[in-house]
């Protein structure tokens, strides 16, 4: 099932990749705040969000 799509898969990706970057611009064990960016991009690249479907959210216009 998915229920990512579009533009918003794409702004997934993009933050994940940013918000991981931390672990390269930041020192000390704040630097592992970086981590939290695995989420985004795993849901965009699975094009799955638990959280949309709870909500009942869906941006991906074709359904398989």
């Amino acid at each position: 099932m998915k229920n990512v799509g579009g533009f918003e898969r794409g702004f997934r990706i993009i933050l994940g990749l940013g918000i991981l970057s931390l672990l390269l611009f930041l020192s000390g064990p704040v630097r592992f705040i970086g981590l939290i960016g695995i989420f985004p991009l795993w849901t965009g690249a699975t094009q799955f969000c638990f959280m949309n479907k709870m909500l009942g959210r869906n941006s991906c216009k074709l359904q398989l």
